[in-house]
């Protein structure tokens, strides 16, 4: 499978793909010589840039290919981190709009308020914030949409094949029963922890002084 992804935003994007490998294969400048091309997960891609990356989609699902910025940690693949999310700023955001009418508000709720925008895209452009997943809202937001690789898919057909259906015990769900005692190494255990102790003794111990002579000194 070949994907290219051109940068025509004001920074780079680091472009992360889960469930495969692939290798860049091509830059703006055209198809790269097969003696360069090299193996990656993330490709970064600076402004103006484009980056074409090949891989044999045998890994059927539905993956992840989005942005690796670290300020996405606004949303939902940082958790712990303090920002502004569930500040109330309407205010602020009246006031914005009236210099800058276009002005857009990041939200509430981070970047994940971005899969509520819903924006005209050109033909063949897939968004850059995909909505609603197959257990509810995704709200990755940032440079993120959804790779579907299916067995027998048709070549040329880009019909959306719906949501993979995962075999049956492959999901995961919480668990509501009673919880087992862990399982523990021996050196996990109680007596792992204790402070190792060990008899006193006299100990006699050789100084000596710059001028030479020694002196014995004993302790423990």
């Amino acid at each position: 499978m070949r994907i290219r992804v051109g940068n025509l935003t004001m920074t780079n994007h680091p472009i992360h793909l889960h469930g495969h490998e692939f290798t860049v294969t091509g830059t703006d400048g055209g198809p790269t010589p097969k003696g360069s091309r090299w193996p990656e997960v993330t490709t970064d891609i600076a402004v103006g840039q484009m980056r074409q990356v090949d891989f044999i989609a045998n890994e059927e699902g539905d993956w992840a290919f989005h942005c690796h910025k670290s300020h996405h940690t606004m949303n939902a693949m940082g958790h712990d981190v303090p920002t502004l999310i569930g500040v109330d700023h309407r205010d602020v955001v009246r006031r914005i709009t009236q210099l800058v009418p276009d002005y857009m508000v990041m939200g509430e709720r981070g970047m994940a308020d971005m899969a509520e925008m819903e924006m005209p895209l050109p033909d063949n452009t897939v968004p850059m914030m995909t909505g609603d997943g197959p257990f509810g809202s995704v709200e990755m937001g940032g440079m993120f949409s959804l790779l579907k690789v299916r067995k027998g898919q048709p070549r040329g057909d880009y019909k959306d094949p719906g949501w993979y259906q995962h075999p049956p015990g492959t999901v995961a769900y919480e668990w509501t029963g009673a919880l087992a005692e862990p399982a523990r190494f021996k050196a996990e255990g109680v007596a792992a922890t204790q402070p190792i102790t060990r008899p006193a003794r006299d100990v006699e111990v050789q100084v000596r002084k710059p001028g030479g002579a020694s002196r014995g000194h004993a302790g423990h």
